[in-house]
């Protein structure tokens, strides 16, 4: 029979937390704990290792339906690995289109901030580049509190969006119109 230990001598044997532990039984990674007389989790070394295969797993960003499968695999000796390839085969594909992403979105900040004088001035290039294609900016506060006041406003020509040149300082208009609703 196998020496049972309580959660936290199973924890630090699988090196996972407790807390984890817990988490696994209730989402039925695990299967419940033996308990004591006193109510005290109980583990053996069958539930150790489950909880090492689990920590290897999410080593390797399998999530957890993925791991519950892999789990029922491991213990069914009737599967055969195409079975177990295949899940893995998937989650590698993911991980693959997710590094395709994260590589463009790095790319482009880099850009971005290559880009970006980052001195003293309002001008950012960074902004600017966030804030293309971006609809038509509303009038700026100071032509808001004329409105307001009813005095006349002189009608601005409105930008064209599709003009490369016409993109917005939504900064500007942001600061504007938090002035213009504090009055």
């Amino acid at each position: 029979m196998d020496p049972l230990m309580n959660i936290g001598e199973a924890a630090k044997a699988a090196g996972v937390s407790t807390k984890m532990i817990r988490n696994y039984e209730q989402i039925g990674l695990l299967p419940p704990a033996e308990r004591s007389g006193a109510g005290y989790r109980l583990y053996g070394l069958r539930d150790v290792s489950v909880l090492r295969f689990i920590r290897q797993s999410r080593r390797l960003g399998f999530s957890m339906e993925q791991i519950a499968a892999l789990i029922g695999m491991w213990g069914d000796d009737t599967r055969s690995s195409r079975e177990v390839k295949a899940v893995a085969q998937r989650h590698l594909d993911e991980l693959e289109e997710k590094m395709r992403e994260i590589t463009e979105m790095k790319d482009a900040l880099q850009r971005l901030v290559t880009a970006c004088k980052g001195d003293d001035h309002a001008a950012c290039a960074i902004l600017d580049n966030l804030a293309v294609d971006s609809p038509t900016a509303p009038q700026h506060s100071a032509t808001l509190n004329k409105a307001k006041r009813g005095e006349r406003v002189a009608r601005q020509p409105e930008k064209n969006p599709s003009d490369p040149g016409s993109h917005i300082d939504l900064m500007a208009w942001m600061r504007g119109a938090a002035r213009a609703h504090a009055q």
